[in-house]
């Protein structure tokens, strides 16, 4: 399917916008995503507090409208029903491409399934980023985003990737952290890994040793901010 890269709202024809979004420091969004923001009739957000300072910082104005885990299901068709209208919609998750471990999948999967035509607008993303900061090798390697709310999903997701041998990247919060490296350390073992912390803000924090000595610094201080994680392949 082609794209048209300058349109936005035409009668009788909406399109949505997939727009990457800092993950952190303002400043690394582009002209392209701050001109897109702009001129969409509506922004679908994951976070509208959160999208909400991001316009504010460039006195964009554009009308906000919720879109998250716990609504998608009634909203998405929603929204999609506004683009077949003529709307054009900029879908953005709470930080970088949306798509990658939020609710912008179903949405964009319901625009292909209706034909609306899908332009996306490249942004930062807290997963490549880690990634080279780790140290581990970057031709090939595994996203497993979160590895799930309950001990026995994390568990299970973990001795899937026993015998993988790539590096392993997964993302954390900081509310369970403590709770998935003593795990990750029961069935992957002692690796060395590297975690990822407030990444491109002010207290952005590299931490690179084995998984033991990880968990170590985050009993004796309170975990903040979210973790990307990268785990060592077996060797």
């Amino acid at each position: 399917m082609k794209t048209n890269n300058t349109r936005f709202s035409q009668k009788n024809s909406g399109e949505l916008y997939i727009v990457g979004t800092p993950i952190g420091n303002l400043k690394d969004v582009s002209f392209r995503v701050l001109d897109t923001l702009s001129k969409v009739d509506l922004i679908a957000a994951e976070d509208t507090r959160h999208t909400r300072k991001l316009l504010s910082h460039y006195n964009i104005h554009t009308s906000l409208t919720s879109f998250y885990e716990h609504n998608q299901e009634k909203k998405g068709p929603y929204l999609i029903k506004k683009i077949k209208e003529g709307t054009s919609l900029a879908l953005v998750s709470k930080a970088g491409m949306p798509g990658i471990s939020d609710p912008g999948y179903p949405l964009i999967k319901m625009a292909i399934e209706n034909k609306i035509p899908i332009i996306a607008i490249p942004g930062p993303c807290a997963l490549l980023l880690a990634l080279i900061y780790s140290g581990f090798p970057t031709e090939r390697f595994v996203f497993e985003g979160f590895l799930g709310r309950t001990k026995k999903e994390r568990i299970k997701k973990l001795k899937e990737l026993v015998k993988e041998k790539r590096p392993i990247i997964i993302y954390e919060s900081p509310h369970r952290i403590n709770k998935t490296l003593p795990e990750i350390k029961q069935v992957l073992g002692d690796r060395q890994i590297a975690i990822a912390r407030e990444l491109t803000k002010k207290f952005e924090e590299i931490i690179r040793d084995k998984v033991s000595e990880v968990e170590k610094i985050f009993t004796k201080k309170k975990p903040r901010g979210e973790f990307t994680l990268i785990i060592e392949g077996i060797k």
